[in-house]
Parts: C-alpha cells; sequence; structure tokens
C-alpha cells in the first residue's frame, strides 16, 4: 500500500483528492492536513509513502512546508496546483525546494474523467523515488590552472530530471551575467503548455539569465548569453552549426530526451564542448555524457549529496561519463572559467594542471 498525506485547503479538492486515490487499491490516506504547519507535523508523525502539496495554504504555504519538510523528513512531494501563472511561480518555487512532481488541479472541464488515473499513476511513480535531506554546500574548491593550447567551448549542455529546476538555478546564479558560451537545456517537464511557458519565465526571474525555449534553426554562435531549452515534447540537437528540433520517438520514455541533446554535440563539437548531467530519475543523459567525453569534452556530473534523485548522474558516474562529480555550485565555478581568457579545454579530464 501507498501511504499518503494529503495537504490541501479546499474541502471539494481534498475530496476530489481522496476518491480519485482510493477509486483503485494500493493507496491509503494516512492523514489530511488544511495548512503548510500540520502538514510539517504530520509528516513527521505519520511518515507517508508520498505527500500531495497545495502551494496556496493559510498559516504556513505549500512552499514553507516543502522546505520544512525536505529538511527535516525527506518525503517525496507531489505538488498539485492549479495553472494560475501566480501560482505556477510558487509551483516552481516547491519543485527547487525539493518537491519532485507537479500535476495540475481538475479543471471542471473533461480532462477530469482521466485526472484521477493520471493522479494516481504520477503518485505511484512519487512514491518511490528516494529523495535525501537538502544540505548546504561546502566550499568551492578551486579549479586547476590552464595551459596554453586546447579549444576553447562553443557550447555548454545540461540535462536534469526530477529536483532540476532547483539545481540548474543554483548554477546559473552561480554564472556571471552575460556569460558568454551558449547554454542548451534539456528539463524533463509535464507537456502541458501553460506549466511549461511558466517555467521559462520563472526560471529567468531567480536567476537573471535570459531563458528561452529553442524555435528550432538558431546558429549556435548567435546565441550566447542566453540559455535555450528544449520545448515540451520535442528533442532539441545541433546539427551544422544550428539547432533543430524533432518529434522523433521518446528515449527512456522521454522527450526531449537528455541523450538526444549530448550526443549531437559529441558528433558536432567534440572537445570544444562541455557536458553536464543534473540531477534526476532513470538513466537518461548518461550513455550522452560519455559520447561526449570520449569525443574529448569536458563533462561533470551533480554529486548525490546535492542531487535530488541520485539517478541520471549516478548512472554517468557508473560508465565513467563524468569527469568530476560536483554539487551544481562547483559546476558553476568551473563553467565560469570558460569566460576568462586563457583558458582553454584539455580533452576528457577538465582543465590542465600547470606544470
Amino acid at each position: 500500500m501507498i501511504r499518503v498525506l494529503i495537504v490541501e485547503d479546499s474541502a471539494t479538492v481534498r475530496q476530489f483528492l481522496r476518491e480519485a486515490l482510493t477509486a483503485a487499491d494500493g493507496f491509503e490516506i494516512v492523514g489530511e492536513a488544511t495548512d503548510g504547519a500540520a502538514a510539517v507535523s504530520m509528516c513527521r508523525d505519520l511518515r507517508p509513502d508520498v505527500v500531495t502539496m497545495d502551494v496556496g495554504l493559510p498559516v504556513m504555504s505549500g512552499l514553507a512546508a516543502t522546505e520544512q519538510i525536505m529538511a527535516v523528513q525527506p518525503t517525496p512531494i507531489l505538488v498539485v496546483s492549479s495553472a494560475d501563472r501566480r501560482e505556477l511561480f510558487t509551483t516552481y518555487d516547491a519543485l527547487a525546494a525539493g518537491a519532485v512532481d507537479v500535476l495540475e488541479k481538475p479543471r471542471g472541464d473533461a480532462s477530469d474523467d482521466t485526472w484521477g488515473q493520471r493522479l494516481r499513476t504520477t503518485a505511484r511513480i512519487v512514491s518511490r523515488i528516494r529523495v535525501v535531506t537538502r544540505r548546504r554546500s561546502g566550499p568551492v574548491a578551486p579549479a586547476p590552472e590552464p595551459a596554453p593550447g586546447g579549444a576553447t567551448a562553443r557550447a555548454v549542455v545540461i540535462g536534469a530530471s526530477t529536483g532540476g529546476p532547483g539545481a540548474i538555478v543554483r548554477v546559473l546564479r552561480g554564472l556571471p551575467a552575460g556569460f558568454p558560451i551558449p547554454l542548451l537545456y534539456v528539463q524533463h517537464l509535464a507537456a502541458n503548455e501553460t506549466f511549461a511557458q511558466a517555467f521559462t519565465g520563472w526560471l529567468a526571474e531567480q536567476t537573471g539569465h535570459a531563458v528561452t525555449y529553442a524555435r528550432g534553426g538558431e546558429a549556435l554562435p548567435a546565441l550566447g548569453g542566453r540559455v535555450v531549452m528544449a520545448p515540451p515534447d520535442l528533442h532539441l540537437y545541433v546539427r551544422d552549426g544550428h539547432l533543430r528540433l524533432s518529434a522523433g520517438p521518446a528515449r527512456h520514455s522521454c522527450r526531449p530526451a537528455v541523450d538526444t541533446l549530448f550526443e549531437s554535440v559529441a558528433t558536432e563539437l567534440g572537445r570544444a564542448a562541455v557536458g553536464c548531467l543534473l540531477t534526476g530519475m532513470g538513466r537518461d543523459g548518461a550513455a550522452g555524457l560519455l559520447a561526449m567525453r570520449r569525443a574529448g569534452a569536458v563533462t561533470y556530473a551533480q554529486d548525490e549529496a546535492s542531487s535530488v534523485v541520485y539517478g541520471m548522474p549516478k548512472e554517468a558516474v557508473l560508465l565513467g561519463a563524468a569527469a568530476e562529480v560536483l554539487p551544481p555550485e562547483q559546476i558553476a565555478e568551473r563553467l565560469t572559467g570558460l569566460t576568462q581568457a586563457g583558458r582553454p579545454l584539455e580533452e576528457g579530464i577538465g582543465w590542465r594542471a600547470r606544470s
């Protein structure tokens, strides 16, 4: 049985959640909280397998409750949110704080016919995720000094899934304004257009960097200073110096897939690229990061202590795809070095030490 704590201040929505979860075998409602403070207390006492979390709560917000739960009693949290733009920004704040997925609340239209099944499916997946206590990162280790020669980076590519919103914020906040190297980013997100459009705005607001979705056809050299994301339900890749989009088959049940971007960059740019694989469930991106490293690119994977889910980066580490395994802040420190004059890349291992 999957033990669920429902956190929702609306009696109508609570009933909808309760009925949807118990409409099939395998779920037990262990408690219902109507404010964030009660949610924190009940989560500590009841130790549920998954929490459904509303973000607009009295007494203590759903965001604050998520932060406290992840700090003292890490539990997989599924945010159940409305599509209101203001609430969506708070929803992504909750994802950055450690919530692992989001589902739109019932709309009151025909889509509600399948909503209960989507809730049960998502709750089952979320309940299996092993989340970790949020820890503060240690001091940033200095990058080795570079030596002359080598290739300069033409693109930084980053992939993430569960826990990605928080990790990418930490990376981008560590980069200088106007970071001149194009940064291409694949984040596994639901294909809901409203949620997707809100994500780019939220990420730009959180980090101060320009964030857009790829349109296809953009010349890579013209994208310096921008974060360009794979659109929902489309693969992003690089060919002939331009961004391309594809509605091809999903990989690892994902579209967009991190592997699609990473493998194209390995072929197109070789050692003139940097790859970063962040927190996420599954193995998408691990093989692509290995292809990049074999092509001479510098490669990083997020470490276990800072990952919400140590799945994708762990698979990369096991394959030997990551030259360094670091928390997001230290990845940002390494990337910042790319903007400094005379810091070329060394094939496969990162910065060359000065002899």
